[in-house]
């Protein structure tokens, strides 16, 4: 091992010639890697914008091409009498709604029982709607224990069974889980003292509102009833009252007096989703192209970054074609979204004029739909939001050409960190092979500076010579 004194032999800064030297090599090509960087950054961010404004853009003519979306009903007059829903099958109109009772669930209650006493042994079955089941009571059975062996069966989905305790006993009381004539509670017993019907033993909780009633029916079964238009009465056996009007479902909430004005509903057609998803579509895409202007600028000011880019100008370009483009619809009809109140200016630049796209609709809104959503009967038939979304996914996704672009200039990036890490050896090399020559150099001159000396002292002990003193 060796050890090196820089400059000691020949006086030089070897230190700072070869940082210097190791500097001027490695600033041009690291400022060349910092300009590429910057670049690829740069561009990766720029085209990254474009993609988010594209895909804003995308999804808010997405929203066009939703058949679901068009033709809806509004329906109104919901009041504290009834409450209102619609689908695409009602039509529109008016009509009056009086509720003239609301469905009930059936209500049994038997006499008075002693807590600590048994009822009775038999069998019971209940039934409501479709719905029947069986239970078995013991001769020891309370009526608690009953209750208990009525809910707890896996075979009832039907009746609920509690006790009322009154100053005579225990009550029970069997009420519907339903609501509805169908559903009326019958209770048949099996009784072991051989008389099915008599107010002893376990038949005292019979019950069959048209036959032997041992139990009171204390809320009877009924269903709920309302009259349209004040000529059609209509039953349910609960208070919701689906398709009686086509698309219409209407519920019950409360009974009309004699004093209280009768319910009114309205059904009207709503296409707000065609005006709602313009105003969209005009927004975002006009934010799209101050983003392209952006991106594109070329003036004596500077350049966008973007400026001379053949995506974007593809893009952009593509885009006004699709949006000024008119569609054939067959049996000699056409239209475009100009027909429909958006336009652009000189700049291109979108406007809305409502009432051009109400004056088509009033005209003809299925044609309208028709523009936008293809023929539902052809599958090739994709209209303007399909086709334009087609068109869209090119660019915008997870395999389009932007991502593409993307992914190619991140790969870029992680070359650069090679090309750093190589510099960087490169450089460590260069500098250790720098040292090794000034060392080397440094020990020349120290070991002529030693002969001179050597060579000076012997010329000076030389006979003859004479000092200057």
């Amino acid at each position: 091992m060796s050890i090196s004194f820089n400059g000691l032999g020949s006086g030089l800064a070897v230190s700072d010639i070869v940082d210097a030297l190791v500097n001027a090599e490695q600033a041009p090509a690291e400022a060349r890697l910092d300009t590429k960087e910057n670049n690829l950054t740069t561009d990766i961010s720029a085209v990254g914008a474009l993609k988010s404004a594209l895909e804003k853009v995308q999804d808010s003519m997405a929203n066009l091409g939703d058949v679901d979306n068009y033709q809806k009903r509004e329906i109104s007059g919901e009041d504290d009498f009834i409450s209102l829903t619609s689908d695409k099958n009602a039509q529109p109109g008016s009509y009056s709604v009086k509720v003239n009772n609301l469905a009930t669930e059936h209500k049994v209650l038997s006499q008075a029982f002693d807590p600590e006493t048994a009822v009775g042994e038999g069998t019971m079955t209940l039934t409501s709607g479709e719905n029947s089941f069986v239970i078995d009571v013991s001769d020891t059975a309370t009526l608690s224990e009953i209750r208990d062996a009525i809910n707890d069966s896996i075979d009832n989905d039907s009746i609920n069974a509690t006790i009322i305790t009154d100053d005579n006993g225990q009550h029970l009381v069997i009420s519907a889980k339903n609501s509805g004539a169908e559903n009326e509670i019958k209770i048949e017993i099996a009784d072991t003292d051989g008389s099915n019907t008599d107010v002893n033993g376990l038949s005292r909780l019979a019950f069959d509102s048209a036959g032997v009633q041992n139990a009171s029916e204390i809320i009877a079964a009924i269903d709920a009833s309302i009259t349209i238009d004040g000529s059609l009465t209509i039953s349910s056996p609960s208070n919701t009252f689906e398709d009686v009007i086509d698309g219409i479902t209407i519920t019950a909430n409360k009974s009309h007096s004699i004093d209280d004005d009768v319910s009114n509903l309205s059904v009207a057609e709503n296409n707000d989703n065609i005006e709602e998803g313009l105003n969209s579509f005009i927004e975002s895409y006009n934010e799209l192209l101050n983003l392209s202007n952006t991106l594109g600028s070329s003036t004596a000011d500077g350049a966008g970054v973007m400026a001379g880019d053949s995506l974007l100008r593809g893009v952009m370009s593509k885009l006004r074609s699709e949006i000024t483009e008119s569609i054939d619809l067959g049996n000699g009809d056409s239209l475009s979204l100009l027909q429909l109140g958006v336009s652009s200016d000189q700049y291109g630049v979108l406007s809305f004029d409502k009432e051009k796209l109400d004056e088509q609709l009033k005209n003809d809104v299925d044609l309208a739909q028709k523009f936008f959503i293809g023929d539902e009967a052809d599958d090739d038939d994709i209209g303007f939001a399909g086709a334009f979304d087609d068109l869209m996914d090119f660019y915008t996704k997870s395999d389009g050409l932007i991502e593409n672009r993307i992914e190619s200039k991140e790969g870029q990036l992680r070359d650069l960190d090679d090309e750093r890490d190589s510099l960087t050896r490169k450089m460590e090399s260069l500098s250790s092979r720098l040292y090794a020559q000034y060392n080397a150099m440094d020990l020349l001159v120290a070991s002529l500076n030693n002969t001179s000396s050597y060579v000076q002292a012997q010329l000076e002990n030389m006979p003859g010579v004479v000092s200057n003193n």
